[in-house]
């Protein structure tokens, strides 16, 4: 079943992928990637989602854990984390493969209440397992679904919830689960990241986010770091620095600019900051990335 899967992802972003390697479906949330060589170092704030590998090999790290997985393993993330990430297993004839699944927070809600299972109390957000063959098997009539139009309002949204329900049955569900549990730290911390990534320009105060969440400030705290592993403000800062990344990469803007752009009014601090998290300044960093995308084509 694996393989038919594989064959199924490796054929939609044959005709569907971007430069980067990344065929987005028309159902929400559900994301083919590709790569044809190993890649570079990739700074993220990801969101709950899960990875289904299906060919080559990636690395990914939160803080001191760091997961390796391949072809037939599935990385899961449960929170709003930063995490860097690494295809380590690609090339022209067997490039990397994957399938990706925005997790939903309104299904897994749903489906937590008519499972009536409580989840555990904490747990790492970042998790691997071997894919359970249910969660491939409903992943590849998800596929499928794709090449049948008229059928894909009709019916992609219940492929979606029973790949959750899927999910939430295996061995990770209860992490899963702590996304929807009614008036949980998960859920109420998740509306103030929805704020900070709207807003991560300007100036948030703590005591909104907290007010955000229904929690005093010294509860938003903790509860905050026990999530994302980050206090707002390094969260705020995190977002900061990889947007401005992405427009000096991807827009061509100078430092000071997207320093701007992203909400710094001092471009030192920037500058500075900058290079704690990415390992160059500014400048020489976005050029390093541009000679290896060149260098890559």
């Amino acid at each position: 079943m694996t393989e038919t899967l594989l064959a199924s992802v490796r054929r939609y972003v044959a005709a569907h992928a971007d430069a980067a390697g990344v065929a987005q479906t028309p159902i929400a949330g559900v994301t083919t990637i590709r790569a044809t060589a190993p890649s570079g170092l990739v700074y993220a704030i990801s969101r709950p989602l899960v990875c289904l590998v299906l060919q080559g090999r990636k690395q990914v790290a939160m803080g001191a854990r760091s997961f390796s997985f391949a072809a037939g393993d599935s990385l899961m993330i449960t929170a709003d984390v930063p995490t860097v990430s690494q295809i380590t297993q690609a090339s022209e004839t067997a490039p990397y493969l994957s399938l990706v699944l925005d997790l939903d927070l309104a299904v897994i809600a749903e489906l937590t209440v008519q499972m009536r299972t409580a989840p555990a109390a904490s747990g790492a957000p970042l998790l691997s397992e071997p894919t359970d063959s249910q969660v491939a098997e409903t992943a590849l009539r998800l596929m499928r679904l794709l090449d049948r139009p008229s059928a894909l309002p009709v019916l992609h949204a219940q492929l979606v919830r029973e790949l959750h329900y899927w999910l939430l049955s295996g061995q990770h569900g209860d992490a899963i689960r702590r996304l929807g549990w009614p008036e949980g730290a998960a859920q109420r911390v998740g509306l103030a990241v929805t704020l900070l990534r709207a807003e991560f320009a300007h100036v948030i105060r703590v005591e909104r986010l907290a007010a955000i969440a229904g929690m005093s400030v010294s509860t938003f705290h903790h509860h905050f770091r026990a999530v994302t592993s980050l206090s707002p403000l390094q969260f705020q800062k995190q977002l900061r620095l990889i947007e401005a990344r992405r427009l000096m990469l991807s827009e061509d803007l100078s430092a000071s600019s997207a320093a701007f752009a992203v909400g710094y009014e001092s471009v030192s601090q920037f500058s500075r900051e900058y290079g704690r998290m990415f390992g160059l300044p500014p400048a020489r960093d976005a050029e390093a990335l541009r000679s290896d995308t060149r260098a890559a084509a």
